[in-house]
């Protein structure tokens, strides 16, 4: 009996398509988080670009705002690994695609997101110009950046998401201003839950006297967080027990910029995030891999007494009294009849004013969301007691506190106004000592 000779080329035929198949697979897993100067990302394609960890994913979604207008189509970032889906960054939030055609693409080292007619949407707006080609890459931290493609420098990208926040905080991205060139980080509402297009509420540091946030609508202040004393801001006393949800403060100021971020301590709690709602509320979640929901453990304002200046001047808020809006030891309501219904705008003033040539009290007030800075003297050199004694020999000056209180307090800082937007907490805030009159 004849034997039947193996085909060995057609298994070998075989084997090579499927290792090349494989190989094919690998080298597009793997470089799926960039996009060259030659590579397109297009809505009809259903591509995206996901982080290397599988954390952010980043490609073209859509929004439906009537039956009228139809749908609008934007690129943004997402996370990738949860089952609700929850925006991050939006590029073009302000000028949506009308139709489901657009493209991203590198050209000449921009990142340009092109409509149906091939019209600029979006644009990186680069104008340095760079000799070797540049690749976009999505980073497991959500930075979406543009890099030069012979290297892959941290801090040294030609551009990244991470300067143009929308209405989200993630972890290691950063609120406030660079001082060399001006540039101002911020978080911005969506208009509606349905639409990215900017809102009314904005959430900044100020970087005007002492560091502060600040929450807007529009123009008009709604919240202020109280300075940055070293510690968290006076404002915000809950700050110090974000470890315990794996989250760190991290402040920054010198000459080059001033600046908020945080970072998580577990590096697998990827999923923790700072939301400027529509509704004017900030709030601080982390997403619960159980329950499979956004878990909140920090939202500001939270109570009426954060409600800016809602006593008015040289008065403070304490959700203890009855009514809740107080006026300082030695000062008594501006408008005694309108105080006593409710109308606490005009605030309070000195029962008897200040004798500039006779030493005057100290009143301390404890655990106290410290007033607003923007006009307040600073002196970082000096300590309390030298503060008390500048403060007790200038005529204008009103109050004084230590600028930083760990270790003990260092720092001063002097108001030589009215003091404004102050409340009481039962825990946290900082000492302010008020120069009341000889008599009060």
């Amino acid at each position: 009996m004849r034997g039947v000779t193996p085909n060995y080329y057609h298994s070998y035929t075989f084997f090579f398509f499927f290792f090349v198949v494989l190989l094919a697979l690998f080298l597009h897993v793997f470089s799926i988080n960039t996009l060259s100067s030659t590579e397109t990302l297009t809505i009809s394609s259903n591509r995206t670009i996901v982080s290397p960890g599988n954390i952010f994913e980043l490609g073209f979604f859509k929004t439906t705002t009537s039956s009228r207008n139809g749908d609008h189509w934007y690129l943004g970032i997402w996370y990738k690994s949860i089952s609700e889906r929850t925006y991050v960054w939006v590029a073009n939030r302000d000028n949506p695609l009308s139709k489901s055609i657009g493209t991203l693409k590198i050209s000449y080292a921009n990142l340009v997101l092109l409509d149906h007619s091939g019209t600029l949407v979006w644009s990186t707006n680069l104008t340095r110009t760079v000799k070797s080609p540049v690749v976009a890459e999505l980073l497991d931290n959500g930075n979406f950046v543009l890099r030069d493609s012979k290297g892959n420098y941290q801090n040294r990208f030609l551009w990244q998401s991470f300067d143009y926040p929308v209405d989200t905080l993630l972890p290691e991205m950063k609120i406030g201003r660079d001082l060399k060139t001006g540039h101002e980080t911020f978080l911005s509402s969506w208009r509606s839950p349905y639409d990215p297009s900017s809102g009314d509420f904005s959430f900044k540091l100020g970087t005007q006297g002492l560091p502060e946030f600040y929450l807007f609508k529009k123009e008009f202040l709604l919240y202020r967080s109280g300075p940055w004393n070293g510690v968290g801001f006076s404002g915000i006393p809950t700050m110090q027990n974000w470890s315990y949800f794996d989250v760190v403060n991290n402040f920054i100021e010198n000459r080059e910029e001033v600046a908020y971020s945080f970072k998580v301590t577990d590096h697998s709690m990827h999923y923790v995030r700072f939301t400027l709602t529509t509704e004017r509320l900030l709030q601080i979640s982390r997403w619960d891999t159980t329950s499979s929901e956004w878990n909140l453990f920090g939202v500001l304002p939270t109570e009426k007494c954060d409600l800016y200046q809602i006593c008015g001047r040289d008065s403070y808020c304490d959700t203890k009294t009855s009514p809740t809006c107080n006026c300082i030891k030695g000062f008594v309501p501006k408008n005694v009849t309108a105080w006593a219904l409710g109308d606490t705008f005009e605030g309070c003033v000195r029962k008897s004013r200040l004798n500039c040539h006779r030493d005057g009290f100290f009143l301390l007030m404890k655990r106290m969301k410290l007033p607003g800075t923007s006009t307040a003297i600073v002196d970082k050199t000096i300590g309390l007691n030298e503060c008390k004694e500048r403060c007790s020999k200038d005529c204008n000056c009103t109050g004084f506190a230590n600028k930083d209180i760990q270790n003990g307090g260092s720092g001063c800082v002097i108001w030589t106004g009215e003091l404004m937007d102050m409340r009481n907490y039962v825990v946290g805030g900082q000492d302010l000592y008020v120069k009341i009159g000889l008599y009060n």
